[in-house]
């Protein structure tokens, strides 16, 4: 084992008056939110600007305690290091410690007592500019043993905190939430998440199911329903139909998918007299927000189409395109999903994709930037991609990814929502309305995102022709 990975300590025979040991670090958003994590202080003059300067005295406290750490740091691993007790310190935090900061920590023998190996400390803590931030002392007991000690490597941690879906919400709260129809609400999740949507300032619920049904959800749920709108029907196929009606009428500007089937639904919107399609193609997409991954990522389709077709494909893009540019894509990257990166004539999947990417030099899908086939692997890892010689704008960096059928598109999205950590919200594109999809399994901010997203959408709609999904 080399020198570089052991840590070795300081005895007290060893360590001298006027000693000095330091480290430098960068404050970054993942220390304060780990530091957050940790103590439990949920206080936004942490990260938030609106608090930051009006609770100056919390966040000196708070991103002090993260420059405290480092004089821990310097203490247990370097002067004295390990076998050193920690008997005592005493800090003053003068200056605020920001985001972006360049601290040094540094720690400096002051004094040494032989009769219990104590020895004092001069403890401070510069920033960038040389002002000091924090001062003090430290006393520890002193090791009288040499100690070597493997140096452990750190563990990997990583900061989950779905900002992306905090400010969508943001985004789609207005003063003027929009009538929504909810499909047959008749169990406790469904009627949660259509009140839970309503307490949001997103939609304004029409309740639609057999009556006595919603009134038994909404009061195991817990929530009150005395102020929305409610159209009582006999079963699960009336409401779906009765939902599409509403919308057609114009008295829904959404619809959003309560306690029944999703093709109970969809069978009641794909009707050809009575439903609601457009010149499109209907699909689904998900918006994904994933730990560790730097954008937003749409998955699509993964509840819809079985197996689309080339012409399916090229208008689930469409809907996708359109969702990305309303939540502020202006050219999205779209990687085409299959096995591998080359075309394959005994793969459909790999011929799809280079016709799509045809399709797109010839203007037939506008508004965004294609390229495939590209395994998963090259289409969200540069570094994958890089490996491999794939040169593309697209590879390592997508934020569409369209898979090859509902199959491999619900896996991919719930590989990455159960074993990823990633947040979901669903929405059904292409229809006259966004139609929210919700699933039992889903949290409240994966609900509220997706009634976010489709508020979002239907209002982009309003604004300009054809409009999301193709004209009526």
């Amino acid at each position: 084992m080399t020198a570089a990975s052991l840590i070795e300590n300081r005895t007290f025979d060893e360590i001298a008056v006027g000693e000095t040991a330091s480290l430098t670090r960068t404050l970054t958003v993942d220390d304060i939110q780990l530091f957050a994590a940790v103590s439990g202080d949920v206080n936004p003059a942490h990260l938030d600007p609106a608090y930051a300067e009006t609770d100056m005295f919390h966040r000196v406290i708070a991103h002090g305690m993260w420059g405290a750490g480092l004089i821990s740091a310097i203490l247990g691993t370097e002067l004295p290091g390990p076998g050193a007790i920690y008997l005592g310190q005493s800090l003053r935090f003068t200056r605020p410690v920001g985001l972006g900061d360049v601290i040094t920590a540094s720690v400096t023998v002051t004094e040494k007592r032989p009769e219990h190996h104590v020895v004092r400390l001069d403890c401070r803590c510069v920033n960038q500019a040389g002002e000091t931030v924090i001062s003090g002392e430290a006393e520890v007991k002193a090791p009288t043993e040499k100690i070597s000690r493997p140096r452990m490597p750190l563990p990997v941690v990583r900061i989950v905190s779905h900002d992306r879906f905090r400010r969508l919400a943001e985004r789609a709260t207005t003063d003027t939430p929009l009538p929504t129809a909810v499909v047959h609400p008749c169990s406790a999740d469904a009627m949660s998440a259509a009140v839970e949507a309503a307490e949001a300032g997103f939609i304004l619920p029409i309740l639609i199911g057999p009556i006595a049904k919603m009134e038994a959800a909404a009061k195991e749920a817990g929530v009150d329903t005395a102020g929305f709108r409610t159209i009582d029907v006999p079963h699960s196929h009336a409401a779906a139909a009765e939902a599409v009606a509403r919308v057609r009428a114009g008295e829904a500007a959404l619809l959003m998918k309560g306690s029944l089937h999703t093709d109970e639904l969809m069978a009641a919107v794909v009707a050809t007299d009575t439903g609601l399609r457009t010149e499109r193609r209907i699909s689904h997409a998900y918006l994904m927000d994933v730990p560790g991954y730097p954008r937003p990522l749409v998955i699509t389709d993964a509840a819809i189409n079985i197996e689309p077709t080339l012409e399916d494909k090229a208008d689930i893009l469409r809907n996708a395109i359109d969702l990305a540019h309303v939540i502020g894509i202006e050219r999205p990257k779209v990687a085409i999903l299959a096995a591998v990166e080359t075309v394959n004539p005994r793969m459909r999947t790999t011929l799809d994709a280079a016709a799509l990417c045809k399709m797109a030099d010839r203007g037939q899908i506008a508004g965004a930037l294609l390229d495939g086939p590209l395994a998963l692997d090259n289409a969200i890892s540069e570094a994958a991609a890089k490996e491999k010689g794939i040169v593309s704008p697209v590879a390592g960096r997508a934020d569409i990814l369209l898979v090859p059928d509902l199959e491999a598109g619900n896996m991919v999205a719930k590989q990455l929502t159960f074993l990823g950590g990633a947040d979901a919200a669903g929405v059904v594109l292409g229809a006259r309305v966004p139609i929210v999809l919700t699933s039992r399994a889903d949290s409240l901010r994966t609900r509220l995102a997706s009634c976010a997203l489709a508020v979002l959408l239907a209002r982009a709609a309003t604004k300009a022709a054809p409009g999301i999904g193709g004209a009526a």
